[in-house]
Parts: C-alpha cells; structure tokens; sequence
C-alpha cells in the first residue's frame, strides 16, 4: 500500500492526538487516584508510538522540507518504545523483588529513573519538532495559522527547557516532573494541530 505525502502527514497527526490524549487519560487517572489500566494503556502508546516511528520514518524520506523535525519525531517515537517496554516489562518484578530483598530498593529506583531519563529526551525531541514546525506554521501563515505556529513554538520551547532541566537535575530538583511531562504532552498535541492544518503543497 502507497501514501502519498499527505496520507503520511494526516496519519502522523492523528498518532499524535492519540498519544496525547492516551497519556492525558493516564495523568487523570493517576490523579483521580483510580485503578490505571497501565497494561493497556501502556501497550496501547507502545502500538502507537512504533507506527509513528514508521510514518514519521516515511515522511522524513519523502518531505522536501524540515527534515530535522521529521527526523526528532522518529527519534521520539523510538526512545518512548523502550520508554514503555521498560516500564511493562521491568517496574514490577523488579519492584517485587525490591520489596522481598533487603538492599534491592535502589536497583528498582534506578530502573523507574532510566525509564523516566528515556520519557524526558522524547518529550525534549518532540517539544523541538514543535518548535521547528511551529516556526514554519507562523511564518507561512496569517491569523489562526499564524497564532497557532507561535503558540505551538513557545509550548515546544517550554517542553525542551523543562524536559532538559529534568534530565539534568533530576525530577524535582528545579522543575517539576509533571511539569515537563505536561508541557511535552500539550506540545504533542499542538504539534499535532499545525501539521493538520497544513496538509497543502507546502508541507510537502
């Protein structure tokens, strides 16, 4: 089965809508204090993220222009496909044993921060397509477009300082984690919106 480039695109935005919204379902329920199906949910961002990495893959070959952010968004998508498979397949038996062995709390501790390490160059990568596509959207475009290319910037901005200085100090050190996590997220989506709203010969 072909795409065209404008197959690829629309495909890429809906991924990105769907990841944020999977991930803004996961935060409410965390903080709700409700029962997360993190298996599903997690499994479901898994499946999400490794067709994101193929159509971001495809557009990155196909487009003519921003090959840069094309190309952080395959990163991204890869980085956060080892992001949840550590988090599905290692947080519980190694919190299992941690609690059963004297002396293995650390190594657990250390495996939720690889994870969280792996998140936060993602939402960095992500927050950096942002930037770029959004710059291009406010530069090519007028009125909405142009107000939705700036926002989309400075959110991506925001997502790559914070995220940066996560992975730097530490969560909570001087920015909140949830803050970086946040900021990625609401930068997914808008990155989501630009490339929806510029599915024209230009994005191509």
């Amino acid at each position: 089965m072909d795409f065209t480039i404008k197959q690829t695109v629309r495909v890429i935005a809906a991924l990105l809508i769907a990841l944020a919204l999977t991930q803004a379902v996961y935060t409410g329920l965390y903080i709700a204090n409700a029962d997360v199906p993190r298996q599903l949910l997690w499994g479901l961002e898994g499946v999400l993220f490794v067709f994101l990495a193929a159509f971001a893959g495809a557009a990155l070959v196909e487009s003519k222009r921003l090959a840069v952010a094309w190309s952080a968004i395959v990163c991204s998508a890869v980085l956060n496909v080892v992001q949840v498979g550590v988090g599905l397949t290692m947080f519980g038996p190694f919190r299992e044993v941690a609690q059963g062995v004297d002396g293995l709390a650390p190594a657990a501790s250390a495996v939720v921060a690889f994870s969280f390490f792996v998140y936060n160059a993602a939402k960095i990568l992500l927050g950096f397509a942002a930037v770029l596509f959004g710059r291009y959207k406010a530069h090519t475009s007028v009125g909405a477009g142009k107000l939705l290319g700036t926002l989309t910037l400075l959110v991506g901005a925001l997502a790559i300082l914070s995220n940066m200085a996560v992975m730097a100090l530490g969560r909570g050190s001087l920015i909140p984690s949830p803050v970086a996590g946040g900021s990625g997220v609401v930068a997914t989506l808008l990155l989501a919106l630009c490339l929806s709203s510029a599915l024209d010969s230009q994005t191509s």
